[in-house]
Parts: structure tokens; C-alpha cells; sequence
């Protein structure tokens, strides 16, 4: 049967011949082509609004299959039509779901190229998911001239990956709170951030990483709202409520400037993308795109072709692997890098990239492999979150030569290290290195492993070391929603105290963590607001939270002064390392077996591997330096005594102090040319804290052998 009602030419139905490609709405001098797949679609019309909200379009193009179809193509080309033109599209054909055909001809579709999407005051989800005719709610596209932007010899930075410290941020939660400084009208949106470089800068990032900026249904969400991003209608349009400006054209604008404006202040930009599910959901879904142009090729079915194999936990799953769904996921990156100037892409559960069309995992998948060798791609960061929600876990086998992962286990030893559980420490020093356990194997550059302690997904790192537990209750879902495996401490208390001596070991467990993340070997990755104890009150799945819950409060700059300065000189410090391996390509195994290193135990060369151990120290040899490095890790609930390797007069005869998370500050972190000499032979660790001495390599009479 043919779903909806017939598909109705309302005004003066004047076409050109167009041409298939390329797709999308592609402006001239003359007017626009529109060029748009569906494989089974039986009819089609084009869509023409003069305004946002308005109920019925101005002119209804119908798109003849006869002349303008070629092979799966529909074509039109549309004279005096320009940029800043709001359109959609309505297409009949089969609704049969035991086929998995689920044409609708009464709902109004996105373009799957739009490069801009609107939506309309009166938008409802709801409405695309019934029945019968939601043009004056549906969601739009908007034609873009992707070359009517001047911007000013701007380029993508292509900073190397040994010189990337990752700041992983919200366009709206950065600058929203009522405390930003921020006007109200530029508040959480892309013009908003602009005003914060200044601080990026001072922190010492080098890249920020933003959450989802495709636009999304902030509808997709059970209660409240989709408030992280994660719910895709179009992966080549930016978020249109992140702009400033109202007009079809002013966030596609304003997303250029910040991109120009970081880039002139030497900050990367990295996009969290979602190629993974988009918000149509499952079965009961609304119809906003993909669903109602091609249902079959946009998404991985199950065996009865009525519902979605759902490997993302949202829903649906993109059938990514298909020629044409493939093309769309290459072409979006072409998009964002080629046109809007982007970094680098950190793809959400990118496991789901491997699946084929009936779910399982390819040993060759090419979609990964268009991305990876796509020229226009190749100096891009590729950053992967290698899992998915159905349990495919590839951190350390990740399909690829040049991707770089999220390395989940480097969060999760780095918890079980600082909260004393028993046998981390073994699995904790491996992290250290650049995790070869998992890694060594692939030759490949240390900065494969993207290590963070925290992210958006999960506690804050205030709350890692306040709770013992999730406190999701403000979601909606009872609590049941958010992971259990939090492997967090609250260090004596649940939740805020005013206890002196739990605030203190709070904030020494955030020093630990932060250090430990950017002394590791890999790219280190923090999230907004750790720098200042951000605390989302527990939630550990913060997803629909559009309030003070997630967004950054900036009085916490002033109350958590220490923190951020110890941040900002950890960063310093951090962007000064060598970075030979990164001139000579040298995998992280072959780095690795040329350290000189050193493992030690609160007696030199004697390390305590066994599973009731919470301390380690080791000595490194940075041979471009001129210098050895000590650190200390003591993770034991008492202090303990370390020995440190002897110091020949030739080296100054003293250890230097950089870095005691048991001292206040600004004792806790120096600047590194003003650390003092320690005229000492052991050190006196506190419990639960890090330190890092440093001394020149000058005839050092210290034995460096690796274990």
C-alpha cells in the first residue's frame, strides 16, 4: 500500500533538468540544484517555505521520475532560488514493514545533505512519530553556499599528536551559567565560547573537543531534554540553537567564526560525531529523515525487517558499512574539514563502524578504511571510542593504522589505582607507559592511547572522589539509568561536607588524577570544569540535564583557585617534553625498549608488584633533556619513606621538587625552572599523594635498568 495521502504540487511547478550530483542543495548563479537517494521511493516533491514556521510551503516542486531520476537518484534543478532557502522534502512509496519500508508521504524530511537545518517554534517530536501531516512542526533544511564565507587564509593547525593536550567541552554548558560574563543573547552558543579563548589559552589546552554540533533533536529524551547531543537528524548542519543570529544562515556563520577564532589563538577543534544511531529511534520512532527516504539502506534491520538491531542503546543503528551510507559518512568529514576548517573527530562508539548490515563485526570494514585513507582526511585526528552498547570492546585492536582510541582502561586502572583497590597497580604502571600491554603490539606512536580519567559520560572529577554511588534521580528513571561501575571514592563522606580533612584528601585525589593523566605516555584528554572541581551532585549520566547541573559555573574559578593553577602549570610543563619519536615516527613498543627506566619500590630497584601493593616509583631518563625524572605514587592510606637514586656532584648533587599533591599550594606544583633542591637521600611521601622530582643526567651515578 502507499502510505499518506498523494503527494499535492502547490504553486507553479517549474522545474530545470539538474543533474544527481552532487547531492544535496548545491546554489548557482542561476538558482539551486537539489540532488537527493532513495531507492524505492515511488514519488517525490520538493518544498520551498519562505518562513521558519510557516504551516504550508510556498511553492511545491514535484520531482518527475522520468526525466529527473537517475538510478537512485532524484534530481532538480530549482531557477532564482538562493542561499538562506528553507526546503524539505515529501516522498511516497511503500509502507510495508515486514520489508522494512516505512514511507510516509504526509511527513515532511530533512535533507540527508542539508548543510543547515531550522526549526520551527512549534516543533514536535511527537508529531513525526503519528500520523498525518507535521509540516508546520517538521524540522527543515536550509541551502548553504558552502564558499560565501571569507575565511581570511584560516587552515586546520595540524599540530602533532605529542604536542595535544584535549579539553573536552559543551558548546551551550560552557558558557550558559548566569556567572560566565557572557551577554545573555551570545550565552551557550558558538559566539558565547569565542569570549572564553582567552581562557583556553591561559589553561594551557591545545585542542578543545566539542560534544555533538551536528544538529540533534534536543526532543530525544525520555524526560527533560537531549541535553548532551547525541541524537543526529543531520551529520552536515551545525546545532542551530548554539547560534546567536536566528536567521537560516547565522549558525552555520557563527560556527566559522569560533572555528577562526580558535584556530588564530592556536586551539584545535575536535568533533565529537555520531555516525553510529541518529534520533529517528526505534520502531515507534518519528519519521525526520533517513527513516522516510530509504529506511533499508540507512539502518541495520533485524531478521523480521519491522524493527532496529540496536547496538548503540538509542534506538536504531546506522547500517554504516552500505555504499551509499558509507559515501554520506566520508562525504560528511570531507564537509567539516574541507568547508567549516574542523581538526580532528572523535567518533562515538565507533565499534559500531565494524558491524556490516546484519550486525557483525567485519575484520575489514570499509567504511573505517574510506576514512582512513580519504587524502583529504589525512592529517586529521582520528579519535576512536572502540566500543559500542552491545558489548564489542576493540580498545587496543581497532581496525586502522592511524587511529587513536579513548582507552577506557587507562580510566578505569587509574580509579582502582588512587582508591586502593587490590591489584591495580600492576595494570596501573602499565598505563603509565602508554599501555604497551595493550598496545605494544601494533607499532604504533604513543598518542594512540587517548588517556583521561574522566569525560561528559560519567562522574565529574569532584565527583569521583565525593561518591561512593550514582545520584541520578533528577533523570527520571529512578536511578536506574547511569552505569554502577563508577569505581569512585568519596574519601569518608557521601556528597559535600564542610570536614576539613575530607576536603583536603579531595582535593589531593584530584591533583593525583590530573597528574597522573599528564605524565602518562599518550594524549591526555580532560572535561570542562575538572580544573575547578565541577560537580554535577552525583549524576553520573547528566545527559538531559539542561541546568546549573552541567553547565560551567565560574564562581568555582575563584573557590578552586589551586586546582586550576596547578592545571594550567601541569600543562606547561607538559608541552615542553621531547617530542623526538614524534619527528622520527617511533612506535610506542620501540620507545618503550630504548627508555631508560627504572622501577622502584620505598627501596630503589625492589618494586612490590603483588596484588596488595599501592606503591611504585620509577626513574626516567629524558635524554633530550639532559635529566632524569623521579615520581613517587603513593596510593597507601599512610605515608611512607622512598629512597632516591644518589645524585652525582656533576648534576648539582640535589633532586629538584616539582610536584607534592600532599603540599598546599602553592607549594603542591612550582613552576618548573624555580623547583627547590632537596638536600635529602629518602622522601617522606604523604598517603595518597604523587610527587615528581627532577635532577640533571650529569655523571648520575644512579642504575638504570629496566625490570
Amino acid at each position: 500500500m502507499i502510505s499518506g495521502h498523494r503527494i499535492r504540487a502547490l504553486g507553479v511547478d517549474v522545474t530545470g533538468d539538474g543533474t544527481s550530483a552532487p547531492l544535496g542543495a548545491t546554489p548557482s548563479d542561476a538558482g539551486v540544484n537539489f540532488s537527493v537517494c532513495s531507492r524505492s521511493a515511488t514519488g517525490m516533491e520538493l518544498l520551498l517555505f519562505d518562513g521558519v514556521d510557516d504551516a504550508r510551503p510556498a511553492r511545491a516542486v514535484r520531482i518527475d521520475p522520468a526525466t529527473n531520476r537517475t538510478y537512485h537518484y532524484w534530481y532538480v534543478f530549482v531557477p532564482d532560488v538562493r542561499p538562506g532557502q528553507i526546503y524539505g522534502y515529501r516522498v511516497e512509496g511503500p509502507s510495508d514493514h515486514a520489508r522494512g519500508l516505512r514511507f510516509d508521504g504526509d511527513k515532511v524530511l530533512l535533507d540527508p545533505y542539508g548543510r543547515g537545518v531550522v526549526v520551527p517554534d512549534g516543533y514536535r517530536r511527537a508529531a513525526a512519530a503519528g500520523k498525518g501531516d507535521n509540516t508546520a512542526s517538521a524540522m527543515k533544511s536550509v541551502v548553504v553556499d558552502p564558499n560565501g564565507y571569507d575565511w581570511e587564509g584560516d587552515a586546520p593547525l595540524r599540530r602533532p599528536a605529542s604536542r595535544t593536550v584535549v579539553y573536552e567541552t559543551h558548546v551551550r554548558g560552557f558558557t550558559r551559567h548566569s556567572s560566565s560574563g557572557v551577554e545573555e543573547e551570545r550565552r551557550g552558543t558558538y559566539a558565547g565560547l569565542i569570549e572564553k579563548i582567552p581562557y583556553l589559552r591561559d589553561l594551557g589546552v591545545t585542542a578543545v573537543e566539542l560534544l555533538p554540533v551536528f544538529q540533534f533533536d534536543a526532543q530525544d529524551a525520555p524526560n527533560g531534554v537531549n541535553y548532551w547531543g547525541y541524537a543526529p537528524v543531520s551529520f552536515f548542519a551545525p546545532h542551530q540553537a548554539y547560534g546567536s543570529r536566528r536567521d537560516p544562515l547565522g549558525p552555520i556563520d557563527e560556527f566559522r567564526d569560533m572555528v577562526k577564532a580558535l584556530h588564530r589563538a592556536g586551539l584545535e577543534v575536535i568533533l565529537d560525531v555520531v555516525y553510529n544511531h541518529t534520533a529517528e529511534g526505534g520502531h515507534d520512532g518519528p519519521t525526520l529523515c533517513f527513516r522516510g527516504l530509504d529506511n533499508v539502506t540507512y539502518y541495520i534491520l533485524e531478521h523480521d525487517r519491522a524493527r532496529y538491531a540496536d547496538y548503540t542503546g538509542c534506538g536504531n543503528t546506522l547500517n554504516a558499512n552500505h555504499p551509499i551510507v558509507r559515501r554520506m559518512i566520508v562525504d560528511s568529514l570531507r564537509y567539516w574539514v574541507e568547508v567549516m576548517h574542523v581538526d580532528g573527530f572523535r567518533f562515538d562508539l565507533a565499534s559500531i563502524l565494524t558491524r556490516d548490515e546484519s550486525g557483525q563485526p567485519m575484520p575489514n570494514p570499509p567504511v573505517l578504511w574510506d576514512i582512513e585513507s580519504d587524502p583529504v582526511l589525512a592529517s586529521t585526528k582520528l579519535f576512536a571510542e572502540a566500543w559500542d552498547a552491545a558489548g564489542l570492546y576493540q580498545v587496543g585492536s581497532f581496525v586502522g593504522d592511524s587511529w587513536k582510541e579513548w582507552n577506557g582502561r587507562f580510566r578505569d586502572d587509574a580509579r582502582d589505582f588512587f582508591r586502593g583497590a587490590p591489584g591495580s597497580l600492576r595494570r596501573f604502571a602499565d598505563r603509565l607507559v602508554g599501555s604497551p600491554e595493550i598496545y605494544g603490539h601494533e607499532q604504533r606512536e604513543p598518542e594512540q592511547s587517548v588517556n583521561f580519567v574522566t569525560c561528559h559520560d560519567g562522574f565529574t572529577l569532584n565527583d569521583l572522589v565525593s561518591y561512593e554511588r550514582k545520584h541520578n534521580e533528577a533523570n527520571g528513571e529512578h536511578n536506574r539509568d547511569g552505569t554502577d561501575d563508577n569505581r569512585s571514592w568519596n574519601c569518608g563522606v557521601e556528597g559535600p561536607t564542610n570536614d576539613p580533612a575530607v576536603e583536603k584528601l579531595r582535593n589531593r585525589q584530584v591533583k593525583n588524577f590530573l597528574t597522573a593523566t599528564m605524565l602518562s605516555v599518550g594524549l591526555p584528554m580532560i572535561v570542562m570544569g575538572d580544573e575547578v572541581r565541577r560537580t554535577q551532585g552525583g549524576n553520573n549520566n547528566a545527559y538531559c540535564q539542561d541546568n546549573e547541573t552541567s553547565w560551567f559555573d565560574w564562581a568555582l574559578l575563584a573557590e578552586h583557585a589551586d586546582v586550576h593553577r596547578f592545571v594550567m602549570l601541569l600543562n606547561a610543563r607538559r608541552l615542553l617534553r621531547d617530542v623526538e619519536h614524534e619527528r622520527r615516527r617511533e612506535s610506542l613498543s620501540e620507545m618503550i625498549r630504548k627508555a631508560n627506566k627504572a622501577w622502584h619500590g620505598v627501596e630503589l630497584d625492589r618494586p612490590d608488584w603483588r596484588d596488595d601493593s599501592h606503591s611504585i616509583a620509577f626513574t626516567v631518563e629524558m635524554r633530550r633533556d639532559g635529566m632524569l625524572v623521579h615520581v613517587i605514587l603513593n596510593a597507601y592510606w599512610e605515608p611512607l619513606d622512598f629512597e632516591l637514586p644518589p645524585v652525582a656532584e656533576g648534576a648539582g648533587g640535589h633532586w629538584r621538587r616539582w610536584i607534592d599533591t600532599a603540599l598546599d599550594s602553592p607549594h603542591d606544583i612550582v613552576p618548573w625552572q624555580t623547583a627547590p633542591a632537596l638536600a635529602v637521600r629518602t622522601y617522606h611521601a604523604e598517603a595518597r599523594s604523587v610527587v615528581v622530582l627532577f635532577t640533571a643526567t650529569a655523571h648520575s651515578a644512579s642504575a638504570m635498568v629496566t625490570p
